[in-house]
């Protein structure tokens, strides 16, 4: 196959040649040419969710968990108590990172196949006066739940608390309004729905508590602060940044624009996530989650009930075919789960689809049904 192999995954993704390309010149990390390409990314991001006017917006080095990581330990002080509203795998790891940060930490349990509940963190919140902070990841990508993320800020803020946002898979596609949605720090990463690659985060931080963040983090690579400040005065990064992750991303947010924004793209995730889920049923897989709670990010499916399945010998003959699927991410049920992200469009996913159907005939399976 001539193409590159299609990436039917949370991230990375499938970029466009034009992105690609973006990466073949060589770059000055202290060249003013290379600085003003992170001026206008800096800027470009802001404008995508309103912020300009009430958070600073600060990129990272890294894949997106370290910018979650680095969100914690440059917003929480020590003496805080962070509430991490769990319905997934990326709940947990936020829960984990907040506790090595040497912050308190309690988790919130909830159905991995349900949203998390505004009405039950504010009965929380009533009773756990301790709490300073709470962590939300909008799309759980374990299972590829949307999370209601103006309920839980407006809970939050009713109750004074600090709310992080894991909006890693969301940015860029999903609708957030800084104007009208109230956030201490909100986390996002270069290589998810701006379609850019992986290798930078980059963290909203609320200007009414920037200055409260100085010296907060015990890390020195990862104080979002200094970055900050340092960006401010310089417009350099502190340390060597990932100077073609970033311009990559510039050139990916130019073509973000022109397709026309945030709508545009969830219009077009939307269409390949429809497509997706009509051409599964037809061959018998059931999705995990209920449509209505369901994002137009990553689809998790149950495993065929016929004992022939195997997903290793299943990813094997889909990759073959030129379509990369991911790995399920629950306890409770064997899944596995199909992105519907990327430089990709309905064509794509019918085409997903039909090498999937293929596959399931080389494996002799008559139906893609789950077990009863």
């Amino acid at each position: 196959m001539d193409r590159d192999k299609i990436l039917l995954t949370p991230g990375p993704l499938t970029t466009t040649l034009r992105t690609k390309l973006a990466m073949l010149k060589d770059w000055g990390s202290w060249d003013a040419d290379f600085n003003a390409v992170t001026a206008s990314v800096r800027k470009s991001l802001l404008k995508i969710i309103h912020a300009a006017e009430s958070h600073v917006v600060v990129p990272l080095q890294g894949s997106g968990t370290f910018s979650v990581e680095a969100a914690v330990a440059t917003v929480v002080p020590h003496s805080g108590h962070v509430l991490v509203l769990d319905n997934g795998a990326y709940c947990k790891r936020a829960a984990r990172l907040t506790t090595l940060m040497g912050r308190r930490c309690t988790l919130m349990p909830f159905d991995e196949a349900q949203p998390v509940s505004a009405q039950a963190l504010d009965d929380k919140l009533r009773t756990e006066s301790t709490v300073t902070h709470v962590i939300l990841i909008h799309c759980e990508t374990g299972a590829g739940v949307l999370n209601p993320l103006q309920a839980i800020a407006d809970v939050c803020e009713r109750h004074r608390k600090g709310l992080i946002v894991d909006a890693m898979s969301s940015f860029g596609a999903l609708p957030i309004d800084a104007r009208t949605t109230r956030f201490d720090a909100l986390v996002a990463a270069s290589g998810k729905c701006l379609e850019g690659v992986p290798g930078m985060g980059f963290v909203f931080i609320r200007k009414a508590i920037l200055e409260a963040c100085a010296g907060q983090s015990q890390s020195l690579a990862m104080d979002l602060y200094d970055q900050y400040i340092y960006m401010e005065k310089t417009t350099q990064w502190r340390f060597t940044p990932p100077t073609h992750v970033v311009v990559a991303l510039h050139e990916a947010i130019a073509q973000f624009e022109a397709e026309g924004g945030q709508p545009a793209r969830l219009a077009r995730y939307t269409r390949n996530y429809e497509t997706l889920a009509r051409g599964m049923s037809v061959l018998g897989f059931r999705p995990f989650l209920d449509p209505s709670v369901q994002a137009p990010i990553i689809v998790t499916f149950h495993a065929p009930g016929d004992p022939k399945y195997d997903f290793k010998t299943f990813y094997a003959a889909a990759r073959a075919r030129g379509f990369i699927l991911y790995p399920g991410k629950l306890t409770t049920a064997e899944t596995f789960r199909v992105g519907c992200i990327g430089a990709i469009g309905p064509d794509e996913m019918e085409q997903a689809v039909h090498a999937i159907a293929l596959t399931l005939q080389d494996m002799g399976i008559a139906s893609a049904a789950p077990a009863a």
